[in-house]
């Protein structure tokens, strides 16, 4: 398994390259099919952020679903321990549920009534989420403002409600885009307060496209 280690506003010691290597070893034995994990360190230079300016986030690629974990703390070392935590627990449930795929489970609660908007669904940290992770951001200004807009395209397949809530709490997001399989409609699933979720439907004309050229 390839372990890739890039820093961002940061350059990344050898010893830290090193303990990446030595805190990420369990991950083959929890994820066989695990090709490559992604490690990305980040530096916030904001003194008023100095609690958390390490930032370290973990991508687990292979022919599994793609598993996600970040922390921040003051201290690399620390936010790499606290990541490493949340990621090897996610890889535990992934591997759960691949057990427990021909059994019947429980389905999910989830709500579809309009709802008010619950702190975690506000802002979303500037980060759209993915229907496939993966592609690259492309970032442009909005006209003469300083906005910047941050883009990313990703190829999508169509899937149920269960695997998008499924991948939503495998990389970590709030929300999750995806086109429900079912009703083939793009489709945004949300954690609401508590263990329950929701869901909201585009239902836009077939022809939409045509009409605006």
């Amino acid at each position: 398994m390839e372990i890739v280690v890039v820093g961002r506003h940061v350059e990344v010691p050898e010893r830290f390259r090193r303990h990446v290597e030595d805190k990420l070893a369990k991950v083959t034995q929890l994820a066989p099919r695990a090709m490559r994990v992604d490690v990305e360190v980040t530096h916030e230079k904001n003194p008023r952020l100095s609690e958390i300016s390490e930032r370290v986030e973990l991508t687990v690629r292979g022919k599994g679903p793609v598993v996600r974990a970040e922390a921040s703390a003051d201290d690399p070392y620390a936010a790499l321990d606290a990541a490493t935590t949340k990621l090897i627990e996610r890889l535990r449930r992934a591997r759960d549920r691949r057990k427990d795929h021909h059994k019947d489970t429980p389905p999910v609660p989830v709500d579809v009534r309009p709802v008010e908007p619950a702190p975690s669904d506000e802002g979303l940290d500037g980060e759209p989420a993915p229907a496939v992770p993966g592609g690259d951001a492309v970032e442009s200004t909005w006209g003469d403002s300083p906005v910047v807009i941050r883009e990313k395209l990703h190829q999508a397949q169509p899937m149920t409600l269960d695997d998008a809530l499924y991948e939503m709490e495998m990389v970590g997001h709030d929300f999750y885009l995806f086109i429900d399989a079912e009703t083939a409609l793009p489709s945004v699933a949300y954690r609401r307060r508590g263990w329950s979720y929701g869901v909201i439907r585009l239902d836009a004309p077939v022809n939409v496209g045509a009409q605006a050229v």
